[in-house]
């Protein structure tokens, strides 16, 4: 069996799924390890909030040209160096003893809400009565329903989605919202992403679910179909970029669940959503992350 390497970065514990996806579009990764906590007699002895372990099948050519790449990127579209954390990299070469299942050691059941589960694909679990169960394999791409900015739109879709609905989600990650949605009830979801490398990742995960959904490479501009409820889970200035992109696809009276805004930078989208006379009807906030939930109106 080939060796592997495993990789460790230390990053802002904020943005982990952000720079895990980095890696997932950029190298041969297999798997990710966001936190690990060690307990004793129910105490947190250690804890590895803040450091990325990242599992590759290969050595990652080029890593630092292309790290130092995407770290400009986001920086240019607005995060700070203090945001993004050091990027410090360590990188070890292993033996390999199964490997490729060292990650997945660490994950569980995740319960969002009372009524909302995702379930690594590994695990056997037997839901509640009135439980909706999404079947995952974490770390596959962005949006695994362990993030918070996923979570807050997966509680705007329980408490405000109609049995009936169109629903797009834009940004779709691992399609964790459109499988969602269509659990609830949707009539018919859809989703689209930036990212060729999640789309075939989608269409799995729907499978898995035994849910019918549309997963495509888009973006917002580009759709001419209205919609009843909208899910966009991105980084806050692209959100204010494409506030305008995001209305137009919405039916009269149509919902939005936007998320993936740190507190501190609520602003930009604050502005969006008046620039765009969207009203907002609810704000969903978990840890230092908060959400929007707003209606068209014109």
């Amino acid at each position: 069996m080939n060796n592997y390497f495993e990789l460790k970065i230390v990053i802002n514990p904020d943005l982990e799924e952000i720079v895990a996806d980095i890696f997932f579009s950029n190298f041969d990764c297999e798997g990710v390890v966001l936190e690990e906590e060690t307990y004793k007699d129910l105490e947190m002895t250690s804890t590895t909030k803040g450091t990325l372990r990242v599992f590759l099948t290969s050595y990652p050519l080029n890593l630092y040209d292309i790290l130092k790449t995407e770290r400009e990127l986001l920086k240019n579209r607005g995060l700070t160096d203090d945001e993004l954390g050091s990027w410090e990299i360590t990188l070890d070469e292993k033996e390999n003893q199964d490997w490729s299942k060292k990650w997945k050691e660490k994950w569980t059941v995740t319960h969002v809400t009372d009524k909302i589960a995702v379930v690594p694909s590994w695990l056997d679990y037997t839901p509640k009565s009135d439980e909706v169960i999404i079947i995952l394999d974490p770390g596959c791409a962005f949006g695994t329903g362990t993030h918070q900015t996923t979570q807050l739109c997966m509680k705007a879709l329980e408490k405000y989605l109609n049995k009936g609905d169109d629903v797009a989600d834009i940004g779709t990650g691992s399609g964790i919202l459109a499988i969602l949605a269509k659990k609830f009830g949707a009539n018919s979801v859809y989703g689209c992403d930036i990212d060729e490398t999640v789309i075939d990742v989608c269409k799995e995960n729907a499978v898995i679910n035994n849910t019918e959904a549309i997963f495509e490479l888009n973006t917002a501009d580009k759709i001419t179909k209205k919609y009843d409820f909208v899910c966009a889970n991105i980084l806050h200035f692209v959100l204010a970029e494409i506030m305008g992109d995001l209305k137009n696809i919405m039916k009269p009276q149509a919902l939005m669940s936007l998320s993936g805004i740190l507190d501190e930078k609520k602003d930009m989208v604050l502005d969006a959503i008046r620039r765009e006379n969207l009203q907002i009807i609810d704000t969903i906030s978990q840890d230092q992350w908060v959400s929007y939930v707003v209606k068209k109106v014109d």
